[in-house]
C-alpha cells in the first residue's frame, strides 16, 4: 500500500469538457484553478481547453501557476484546441485512456471531482475503488457546487447501508461545497493525517 502522502504538491481535477447549464460550475472551475496557483501547487488534469476543464486550467495559468495536461491523442481535437494546448506548461499525450488515467494518478497528490459527466464520474469512482483496495491514501474530494454531487453521495450512502462498501474507512472523500475552500481543506486534512501518523509511530516506540 502507498504510504500516506503528507505533502501536497499537485492536485488532479476531474471535470466536464462542457460548460454545463449552471454558470456557477464554470466560475467554480476558474476559482479552483486560481486557488491551486495561489497555494503554489500544480494542476494535473485531462488536458482539455474547453468547458470546465478549460476554466480550471485558465484559472491556474492566469494566476501564474503550473499546469500539466494529460490527454489521449484521439481526444485532442474533441476536448481541446491544439493552439490552446501550447499554453500549458507541460503536455503529455498518451496512446489511450488507460495510460492517461495511470499517469494522472502517478502525477497527483490529491483528487478533486468538479461537476461533469460520465467520464468525470468514472474517474473519481476508480480513484475511490483504488482507495478501497488499499492502493493509495491520497485525499479525494467531491466539489459539490450547488449540490451537483448530491445524488452520487446518496448512492454511496445507500451502498454503505446495504453492506457493499467494505473497508469504508478507506473511502471517505471530502465533500466541499465552495470551490475556494477545496485546497485549504485538502491541505488541512493532509496535515491532520500526517500528525496522526506521527502519533501512531511514536506510540509504537
Amino acid at each position: 500500500m502507498t504510504k500516506q502522502n503528507t505533502t501536497i504538491r499537485s492536485i488532479c481535477v476531474y471535470c466536464g469538457s462542457q460548460p454545463g447549464r449552471d454558470a456557477a460550475h464554470m466560475q467554480a472551475g476558474r476559482m479552483l484553478g486560481k486557488s491551486i496557483a495561489d497555494h503554489g501547487l500544480r494542476l494535473v488534469y485531462g488536458g482539455g481547453t474547453r468547458g470546465i476543464m478549460g476554466a480550471v486550467a485558465s484559472g491556474v495559468l492566469s494566476a501564474g501557476g503550473e499546469v500539466t495536461g494529460i490527454i489521449p491523442e484521439f481526444l485532442m481535437d474533441k476536448e481541446a484546441t491544439r493552439h490552446s494546448l501550447g499554453q500549458l506548461n507541460e503536455l503529455v499525450v498518451t496512446a489511450d485512456m488507460h495510460e492517461r488515467k495511470h499517469k494522472m494518478f502517478e502525477r497527483s497528490d490529491a483528487f478533486v471531482a468538479l461537476p461533469g459527466g460520465i467520464g468525470t464520474l468514472e474517474e473519481i469512482v476508480e480513484i475511490m475503488t483504488w482507495a478501497q483496495l488499499g492502493r493509495h491514501r491520497k485525499p479525494m474530494v467531491f466539489g459539490n457546487i450547488n449540490g451537483f454531487w448530491n445524488p452520487m453521495l446518496e448512492l454511496l450512502e445507500h451502498m454503505r447501508e446495504q453492506g457493499f462498501v467494505h473497508t469504508a474507512h478507506l473511502v471517505q472523500p471530502l465533500v466541499i461545497d465552495r470551490a475556494e475552500d477545496i485546497v485549504p481543506e485538502i491541505l488541512a486534512s493532509t496535515a491532520a493525517k500526517g500528525r496522526e501518523g506521527e502519533t501512531e509511530i511514536i506510540s509504537k516506540l
